[in-house]
């Protein structure tokens, strides 16, 4: 489904990435984690074409994604999902009509369209909220309709960046449930987080990266040891008593 072959990506004097290798079979559940700046969102900007590679190649379903033309990218776009990390709706539709837009924009007729929104809805759990404009609904909400949005046109690739940042613990991890759902009917799933706990707690393929490169990729497992002995967790100081002020 997606494989990188020695690719670099450097701006400037940064490497965003270093010679990456990394395949991705059909049906996978794959997560990229890192600290911020690790190049988890440059590896998936490749993916549709969003940024393109110094050196090496990138494939999607077998198509070099680095050499197509510009005019060719949005074709390539039409094939997969994609989750950004800020979930951005469009304030004045509602989330019916934020869903149906993407549709009708690529010649989907009337009764497809409010067939497929009406499936798509059901499939994320916000059948009843069609009506809702996007400053009505909570952060999770929000989400959940972003994907639904992603999943409109019915991709075999699913791409989420971040899907759970800024969210409460329990529903970050609905978000994960609802990915790995739909990770079960066929989707390929590659979701870039640095999330600790919802990898921990999903235990699929991690691949981890650090300053542009792979430094650890396992088929299941928690959030890796080898980033823990790079960047340890932050330990919490114990609440301290206040100080007693004293008089003079």
């Amino acid at each position: 489904m997606v494989e990188l072959q020695g690719v670099s990506v450097v701006y400037g004097e940064t490497h965003a990435l270093c010679r990456v290798h990394l395949k991705v079979e059909p049906g996978e559940f794959v997560f990229l984690v890192g600290t911020t700046g690790a190049g988890k969102s440059t590896l998936l900007k490749l993916l549709y074409g969003a940024a393109r590679p110094s050196e090496g190649r990138v494939l999607v379903d077998g198509q070099e994604v680095n050499r197509l033309r510009e005019r060719d990218i949005p074709f390539l776009r039409r094939r997969m999902g994609i989750v950004p990390q800020d979930y951005p709706l469009l304030p004045r539709k509602t989330v019916w009509e934020n869903i149906a837009y993407g549709l009708q924009a690529i010649g989907y007729s009337q009764s497809a369209v409010r067939r497929r929104v009406a499936q798509v809805l059901a499939q994320v759990g916000m059948g009843t909220r069609a009506h809702a404009y996007p400053h009505q609904l909570s952060g999770g909400e929000a989400q959940r309709v972003a994907i639904a949005r992603a999943l409109a046109n019915n991709p075999p690739l699913l791409l989420a960046d971040e899907p759970t940042a800024n969210l409460d613990p329990d529903t970050s991890w609905e978000i994960v449930q609802l990915l790995q759902q739909i990770n079960l009917r066929g989707t390929t799933v590659i979701v870039a987080t640095h999330n600790r706990t919802i990898v921990d707690r999903a235990n699929r393929r991690v691949v981890a990266l650090d300053r542009g490169q792979i430094i650890s990729d396992v088929p299941r497992g928690g959030y890796p040891a080898e980033l823990d002995k790079l960047y340890p967790p932050i330990a919490f100081v114990q609440d301290i008593p206040p100080i007693k002020p004293q008089r003079l």
